[in-house]
């Protein structure tokens, strides 16, 4: 099925619509104070040993608490869709804090050959936030795809990539104990690094779904018809967001049926004689 029909029967109704606002806002908020929480505890294990590594990681906790907190400022309103542009332009700029914060650390690291201390908080809190973040980032990243928002799916690719970082910085720490490399960890970090410019291009743009940027932030059906049903792309972002494409409002018509005329047989006779 494709076209409007396939929008139609992707798009969540209202009730459950409701339900999926919820749970945004509940992995929202739980996103956002686990981070708060990881950055406390990153940044004191870090300063004690003079470890940026983990430093930068408590740092980049504070990028993904903006991230996140666009997404809460989005799902307080009345009609989050309203403010979907601006929050996904809001995710991209913290994508773009991340890989330019992450390769300066990470350069300088380098040039540096600094030695950090063990750290064995800093090792307990990566793994701690390798098996975490995983899951809220699917938790989010399905219930945005269901509901269409790219705003949404966005911020659950910014919480995969601190995934990422989270078993950099854990092999990072655990070669500088066990082996005394020290470069290990800034190196994969450049590597994450450039993940993140492409993931912020995209968030920018709006590609972060199937569907086309351009439906997702306020295009028409006819956008649909152009990628949904197409490549797989079979997900709840093949959605208009837009208000005047919205089929929440549309009711069934009834149908009427009009019998022909009824015309006599004689009469037709007569007037073709004539």
């Amino acid at each position: 099925m494709s076209g409007p029909a396939a929008a139609l029967t992707a798009r969540p109704d209202v009730d459950r619509r409701k339900v999926l606002h919820r749970r945004v806002r509940l992995v929202v908020a739980a996103i956002i104070g686990y981070n708060v929480v990881e950055a406390m505890v990153a940044i004191s294990a870090g300063s004690v040993a003079s470890s940026t590594a983990l430093v930068s990681f408590g740092l980049d906790s504070c990028v993904e608490v903006l991230s996140a907190g666009a997404i809460a400022w989005q799902f307080s309103a009345t009609d989050p869709e309203k403010r979907e542009k601006v929050a996904l332009r809001t995710v991209a700029i913290a994508f773009f804090a991340l890989a330019v914060y992450v390769s300066v650390e990470s350069v300088l690291n380098l040039l540096a050959s600094a030695d950090p201390e063990h750290s064995t908080v800093g090792i307990v809190l990566a793994g701690t936030s390798l098996l975490v973040m995983p899951v809220l980032s699917w938790f989010e990243r399905r219930t945005g795809r269901e509901l269409g928002s790219a705003s949404v799916v966005a911020d659950s690719k910014q919480t995969l990539l601190c995934t990422y970082l989270s078993g950099v910085l854990l092999v990072g720490l655990v070669l500088n104990s066990a082996l005394g490399w020290s470069w290990a960890d800034p190196v994969a970090a450049l590597v994450i690094a450039g993940v993140a410019v492409k993931e912020g291009i995209e968030a920018w743009r709006g590609d972060t779904c199937c569907t086309p940027p351009s439906a997702l932030l306020g295009g028409t059906d006819a956008d649909l018809d152009d990628r949904c049903g197409q490549d797989g792309c079979t997900d709840g972002c093949c959605a208009p967001t837009d208000s005047n494409s919205s089929y929440d409002n549309v009711q069934p018509q009834p149908i009427t049926l009009v019998a022909p005329p009824h015309r006599d047989p004689g009469s037709t006779a007569r007037s073709d004689r004539r």
